[in-house]
């Protein structure tokens, strides 16, 4: 008689163990450790999810329902012959999937701080937990470990941490925690222009910042209201523009941006400066300009043109030479 082999297993609907025995068996029984589960077709135990599969004259089995982890270690099966008991044992090892327990909540924190973040998970074998920093500039892990600890945070180092519990007996579960950096902010580009008057023209300041800047904008000291006639603010969240519908001399100068949010503010200066647009009588003098201006280019017809009018002014003057000598004479 022998019992059948018994691989480790994960969580199962039913666990059966089966011992093939002959007719030279007298009594049968299976135990765990030292506790009689079933004992013939007698059943020993007050567990529910133990139950009496088989009891015949070639195969003697039972089957543990809704497997945990509680159930791993020695099972024996015990016969009874003629001559005396004989015993098998097989060892029962639990296998479960990974499962993250506990993990830290999703964190708002200011450039320059310390943080630590937690995952906690279980399973058998004992998962391994590694983070990584979901960022196309991150590159591999940055820690193997339950534990991620990052000192002197930066706002590069904002995004999506991605914790994963693996052990191989499954795929492996992964949770995210998102860490958001405020930090003040920061202009980086502040655009002033030329516009000619009478025409539209657009003052433009961008900033980053986390929380989002807020903008305002001055002229001279002077803080420009929303809704002053001809002038428009539009704000986006890293955007601001002031924009003059119809630009008069009055509207040139020097204007401030000021860029702030809970963290700090920052300002940049930015120029409305006049465009003179050409006047009809300007391009009438660059018209005549050009037609009076001789074309030196290679075969210019205009060289040709004043060569035969030369020309012709030495005709009409030869007649009036050759009357001058008659007369002197």
């Amino acid at each position: 008689w022998l019992l059948s082999s018994l691989s480790p297993l994960t969580y199962l609907s039913g666990l059966p163990f089966r011992c093939t025995i002959d007719n030279r068996v007298t009594r049968v029984a299976w135990l765990n450790r030292s506790t009689i589960l079933y004992a013939g077709n007698d059943k020993w135990c007050l567990d529910p999810r133990v139950v009496l599969l088989s009891n015949t004259q070639t195969q003697y089995s039972i089957e543990i329902q809704n497997v945990d982890v509680y159930d791993e270690g020695p099972y024996t099966c015990s016969v009874q012959t003629d001559n005396h008991p004989k015993t098998s044992r097989v060892h029962l090892i639990v296998q479960v999937s990974p499962k993250i327990v506990e993990i830290s909540s999703d964190i708002s924190i200011n450039e320059g701080n310390n943080i630590s973040l937690t995952c906690i998970a279980t399973g058998r074998p004992e998962p391994t937990v590694t983070w990584r920093h979901i960022s196309p500039k991150a590159v591999g892990f940055v820690s193997e470990d339950e534990y991620l600890e990052i000192q002197g945070i930066t706002r590069e180092q904002s995004g999506d941490y991605e914790c994963s519990a693996s052990n191989d007996v499954a795929a492996p579960v992964v949770r995210r925690v998102k860490v958001t950096v405020n930090y003040p902010p920061y202009i980086s580009e502040a655009k002033g222009t030329g516009v000619p008057v009478g025409q539209k023209g657009t003052l433009q300041c961008e900033a980053s910042a986390v929380p989002s800047a807020e903008f305002q904008w001055y002229k001279d000291d002077k803080r420009l209201i929303e809704g002053k006639k001809g002038v428009k603010v539009e704000n986006r969240p890293f955007l601001s523009k002031l924009i003059f519908f119809n630009v008069s001399e009055h509207d040139y100068g020097n204007y401030t941006c000021v860029a702030s949010n809970k963290l700090g503010h920052t300002n940049a200066s930015i120029m409305l400066f006049e465009l003179n647009e050409p006047t009809s009588s300007t391009l009438l003098q660059e018209v005549k300009t050009t037609a009076l201006t001789p074309w030196k280019g290679p075969g210019a017809v205009s060289e040709v043109s004043n060569g035969t009018s030369r020309r012709a002014g030495c005709v009409w003057l030869l007649p009036l030479l050759v009357l001058h000598l008659l007369l002197k004479f």
